[in-house]
Formats: structure tokens, C-alpha cells, sequence
């Protein structure tokens, strides 16, 4: 943790927990009057106790609000249950230090405190600044004297926030690898296809749901065409489980090359350091999910259930890799995942992958669009906002399920 001394602006996540520590008398409360909203700020002083502070904060973090606190937090426990409440909704955990000069301290008109006692807090804010990475804060500044005033803040979305986007969208489930159906489904939705360039209908917009890699006959190809779709602006794309494989594996991590992925890695190789080098950046700047259509639609490979959507926890981006898991592996040392879609009761579309299914399956808001094209299956998309489903059959079963593929479910 790095604590920014003298900073022009503090850019802060549009969603998170923003702490205001400072002694008495240090402006916290001007502060936050200039760069936030009165709904935003919860003053310590305005409750009855901590217990109803926590419950007024937590109920708008649960709503999916940034909340700034105001609340004595001189020393590292009383800061950490900040931080703690944070990453139980799945927001990052944010500090302000407002460390005033203590002549202007003293000089406060509502400093109720003592020289020794001002002293004393004035030293513990300094001397346990440099702690906050420990103290769970993502993100901290330190701001002194002038500074306090000077300093602009600038609200910056999170990665997957682009309820900006409204679409209409064609959401693609699992590619596996396979170019050419790949090319007949972009072809039968409509894209015009010249080469590696796609131009998509008037207005639409692809959003491919990740495991774009492994399996297939032609990883490499799949990743030139949708990495120029993405560069274009014709598509949209989330991270999977495979792709994240595949990112560890061009960064120098040991992985298992196993699933087609060792087939992935020799295409890669083949290709040239600077197509791998492309293609890590591409998938370095993946979301694990996105939220558009101003959160009426959530795209998401393994699933994302309605408290994690919008949120950039590290444990909302392994829901969205990875599905609901246990933990657990079964008698073909699969993964155990819940059905997490059976329970869903958000108001927004989930449109998802990552479990391959023999057709469309649609459960309640939700529908995953894994067909198991590289199994022989299909390669399926959703037309958004018509909820249409459209799929090109496989050429070919280009590798064995572990086993045969459950059906899907028809939209009710």
C-alpha cells in the first residue's frame, strides 16, 4: 500500500466504502460536503450507537450505493471493521487520512479535546497511516494541511459496470475453439464477414460469454477474431475459466495443459511471441462479468447470483469464472457446482455459459447458452432484448464430454 501524499485528485471506485479518518477538527465533515451527496455520508455523530451506523451503512452498500463514513477511526481496529464490513458486501474498502495541522486543530471551534489528548491522536493517526493494506484498505490517501482543500475527487466505474450500454446485444455461449461455426453463427445473427473483419448489424453488439479458447480446432483463430471484434467495437467479452487458464499460462504460472489447452498453447507458440503477447494483454483486460443495459442484463460465463452483480470482489469474479462450486470433485474428478441459477430471483437477465447443456436452458431470469459445440453439440446466441436463442449445429465433435450432455430447458 501505497499512501499518495500530495495527490490532484483522489479517484475513487463509484462503488465502494470511503472512510474519512481525522481527529476532531480536521474537516472531515466539510470534506464531505464538498465532493458527496448528503445521501451518500453517514456521520458517526447522527446515530445512536456504532451498531446503527453499521446497519444504515451496510444497507446501502447492499444496495449496490458507495457510502462514506465519517466515524472515529484514529486506530487500526476501529478502522478494520470498516474494512471488514466492505468486503462482506463485495466492495472495495477505501481510506481518507485528513491529518490537519495541529495549530488549526486546536484553533477548531469544536475540538472537545484536550493539547495531550490532541497530541496523542494526532501521533497514532501518523504512525499507523503506513498500515492500512493490513488493515484490509484497497486504496488510501493521505491528505495535509492545504491539501485537504485543494484536492479533487473523481468517481471512476468499475470495469464492469457499463450499464451505459444498452444494446440491442447477440450474447455467443462457449466457442471452445471453434472458428468456423463460430463464422456460421456471426453469418446466420447477421454480421458481415470479410476476412478476420466483422461488421455487425446497425446497432448491435456481440457479448461473448467467455471460454473463447481449448478443445476446439482453432483456438488461435477464434481469440484474431474476437479480439478485432472487441478492438472494433462490434463485440463485448467476459472472462471463463479456460481463458483465465490459458492467461496464467502466457504470465509464466505452472498450469496443467490439460483440455485442449497444451493443443491452445502450440497454436500460440506457432503463431509468435508477438500474437501471444496480444493476446495475454486481451485477456489481462477481461471483466469477469459486465452489467448493461442499465443493470437489466448481466453477463457472466459460470453465473452470477443478483448480491454480486456490479461488484469487483475477488470473490464475485470466482462465482462468475467458476459457477457455485463445493469444492468438491466428482467420480470423474469434475468440479461439484450448486445450481445457483434453480434459486435466482434477481430482477436482471443472467445470460451465462461454463456448464454445457444439449440445448438453451432457461431457469426463471437466467439462461446458459453453453451448447457443447466442441463436444458436437452447438454454438448458441441470445438476441437481446427479444430473448430469441439461435444456434448453428457443430461440424464436428472436436473432443469427448466426460459425459453425454444433460438437456436443456425452453423458455416458459
Amino acid at each position: 500500500m501505497t499512501l499518495t501524499a500530495a495527490p490532484d485528485v483522489i479517484e475513487l471506485p463509484a462503488l465502494a466504502l470511503v472512510l474519512l479518518a481525522g481527529v476532531p477538527g480536521a474537516g472531515r465533515g466539510a470534506f464531505a460536503a464538498r465532493h458527496f451527496t448528503p445521501d451518500e455520508v453517514f456521520d458517526a455523530r447522527a446515530f445512536p450507537d456504532a451498531d446503527a451506523l453499521r446497519v444504515a451503512v451496510a444497507a446501502r452498500l447492499a444496495a449496490g450505493e458507495l457510502a462514506v463514513v465519517i466515524a472515529p477511526a484514529i486506530r487500526p481496529l476501529e478502522r478494520a471493521r470498516w474494512s471488514a464490513l466492505a468486503r462482506e458486501h463485495d466492495v472495495k474498502a477505501v481510506a481518507v487520512l485528513l491529518d490537519e495541522d495541529r495549530a488549526v486543530l486546536e484553533a477548531h471551534a469544536g475540538c472537545t479535546l484536550s493539547r495531550e489528548e490532541l497530541i496523542a491522536q494526532v501521533s497514532e493517526l501518523r504512525r499507523t497511516a503506513g498500515g492500512l493494506r493490513a488493515e484490509g484498505f484497497r486504496q488510501a490517501w493521505h491528505l495535509r494541511g492545504a491539501q485537504i482543500g485543494r484536492v479533487g475527487v473523481r468517481r471512476v466505474p468499475l470495469r464492469v459496470d457499463r450499464r451505459d450500454l444498452s444494446g440491442p446485444f447477440d450474447l455467443i455461449g462457449d466457442v471452445h475453439g471453434c472458428l468456423e461455426e463460430l463464422r456460421d453463427l456471426l453469418t446466420r445473427l447477421g454480421y458481415r464477414m470479410t476476412g478476420d473483419s466483422v461488421t455487425p448489424p446497425a446497432g448491435r453488439t456481440a457479448v461473448f460469454l467467455g471460454d473463447l479458447t481449448d478443445r476446439g480446432p482453432d483456438s488461435a483463430g477464434v481469440l484474431r477474431l474476437v479480439m478485432g471484434m472487441v478492438a472494433s467495437g462490434a463485440a463485448l467479452c467476459v472472462t471463463g475459466n479456460h481463458d483465465e487458464k490459458l492467461l496464467r499460462a502466457l504470465s509464466g504460472k505452472a498450469v496443467k495443459a490439460l483440455h485442449g489447452l497444451d493443443v491452445t498453447l502450440a497454436q500460440l507458440e506457432a503463431a509468435g511471441p508477438a500474437f501471444q503477447a496480444q493476446v495475454q494483454a486481451f485477456l489481462e483486460g477481461l471483466p469477469a462479468h459486465l452489467v448493461l443495459d442499465g443493470g437489466r442484463l448481466i453477463a457472466a460465463h459460470g453465473g452470477l447470483p443478483a448480491h454480486l452483480h456490479g461488484r469487483g470482489s475477488g470473490r464475485a469474479r470466482s462465482f462468475a469464472l467458476y459457477g457455485d462450486t463445493t469444492g468438491e470433485r466428482d467420480e470423474l474428478g469434475m468440479p461439484v457446482r450448486r445450481d445457483w441459477a434453480a434459486g435466482y430471483a434477481g430482477a436482471p437477465l443472467v445470460a451465462y455459459g461454463h456448464t454445457p447443456h444439449a440445448a438453451p436452458r432457461w431457469v426463471g431470469n437466467t439462461v446458459n447458452l453453453d451448447t457443447g459445440c466442441a463436444f458436437g453439440g452447438a454454438l448458441t446466441a441470445l438476441r437481446y432484448p427479444e430473448r430469441e436463442t439461435l444456434s448453428v449445429p457443430a461440424r464436428a465433435a472436436y473432443a469427448p464430454p466426460p459425459r453425454p450432455l444433460p438437456p436443456g430447458r425452453p423458455q416458459e
